[in-house]
């Protein structure tokens, strides 16, 4: 039995799906939202270590990554992270700035499940959670929904079904799919903001290593990120090499800046002039954990006296550990990764409403669409701006 026809439905219920339900019930819109899983918002509870990087104050379309990076541009503009942060303020949710601008809830990150959810309701939007999709197709202008829980016909289908990565907590390809569906193109889709893997040699130090964190510069080609790395049991993560994996690409080098803040040739020239008896290690041990200057220390002069050392030794040494190459097996894939690079080709979109050019009434917004950014709360600020251009486009 077909329900009756509902204004807007919204297929995904992550950060995404809820505010866009929200925004469009509070604009007077009949809403229904629909999602496979149980357990709504999982994505939003797991994020920034339990307590949601909501946002980010520094927010410009320079941090995001698109085929067409002009895309985001309209979306950002039109609902910007103090637009949000009102939100916060106006729910009572204490927060917090980390470093880079980040923003965290002072508690848990169910505090922002709760409040959209409440925003929700509050205009009258139906939230249903585990509800499969069986089938969707087009009767006249509008879109008839077949699903687990009966059929439903809407006049606009909003896609917010995110992208493929931590597929433990439900994300698949539903979303592309879907745009192929109605004839829209989708960018190759790849693990982005994930840890990266290595083998051999590197892989044997990353695992000596393993737990031990640093201040660091990570380069591939012209980018860079200056956060700090992790060693692991696969290789390498942390803030620095999550960033930096968006811009990698197999084959591609990276040049690992372990003393970004320290002149180290001028430094140990310096002390080889007041204690030419002592060896590298000494010197370097006073800026990085005493395991990563042993390893990194193997095959090299760094065990000589500095005195023994020539300036051309010392510059070497330096070498080592401002510009340390590396050339990444891979990546951890979807299984650790933070987000999905590609998704909807922008093209085939509207960048004010979101809205398929192609099909009038239907709508991409979130991480299925090809807009990534960086670690740091951007991604959830290209949820909340992307579904409000949806909603205002409706």
């Amino acid at each position: 039995m077909t329900e009756p026809p509902i204004d807007v439905i919204i297929l995904g219920a992550g950060a995404a799906g809820l505010f866009c339900a929200g925004e469009a019930a509070r604009l007077g819109n009949s809403v229904l939202v629909l999602d496979h899983a149980k357990r709504l918002g999982e994505k939003i509870r797991i994020s920034g270590g339990g307590r949601c990087n909501f946002t980010n104050i520094h927010t410009q379309p320079t941090n995001f990554i698109s085929q067409n990076p002009k895309f985001c541009i309209s979306a950002l503009k039109r609902f910007t992270p103090q637009d949000f942060l009102d939100r916060v303020n106006a729910a009572g949710i204490a927060w917090h700035e980390k470093t880079l601008g980040q923003l965290f809830c002072d508690t848990r990150a169910q505090a922002i499940i709760d409040m959209l959810m409440k925003a929700a309701a509050a205009g009258g939007a139906i939230v249903q959670g585990d509800t499969n999709i069986k089938k969707i197709g087009q009767e006249g202008t509008d879109f008839r929904v077949e699903t687990s829980a009966g059929t439903y016909q809407c006049r606009s289908l909003v896609v917010a079904t995110g992208g493929l990565s931590i597929p433990k907590i439900g994300a698949t390809g539903f979303g592309y799919d879907l745009a192929r569906q109605f004839g829209l193109e989708v960018v190759e889709t790849r693990a982005g903001l994930v840890p990266l893997t290595f083998d051999g040699m590197i892989l044997e130090a990353a695992k000596s290593l393993a737990g031990v964190s640093v201040d660091a510069e990570i380069s591939c080609g012209r980018t860079m990120f200056h956060e700090g790395l992790l060693f692991t049991h696969r290789g390498l993560s942390g803030p620095s090499i999550l960033q930096i994996s968006n811009y990698w690409q197999r084959g591609d080098a990276l040049s690992v800046n372990l003393l970004p803040s320290v002149d180290l040739a001028s430094e140990l020239s310096g002390a080889r002039q007041h204690n030419g008896r002592q060896t590298a290690d000494k010197v370097l041990v006073q800026h990085l954990p005493k395991r990563l200057v042993s390893q990194h220390l193997n095959g090299s002069d760094g065990w000589k006296s500095l005195a023994e050392t020539g300036n051309k030794g010392l510059h070497a040494l330096a070498q080592r550990f401002h510009d340390w190459q590396l050339y990444p097996a891979g990546t951890e894939g979807y299984r650790t990764a933070e987000v999905t690079l590609g998704g909807v080709d922008t093209r085939a979109l509207n960048s004010r409403t979101m809205e398929a050019k192609s099909v009038p009434g239907l709508h991409f917004i979130g991480e299925v669409v090809d807009v990534t950014g960086w670690l740091g709360g951007y991604n959830f600020q290209w949820a909340w701006a992307s579904a409000h251009a949806a909603a205002m486009g409706i």
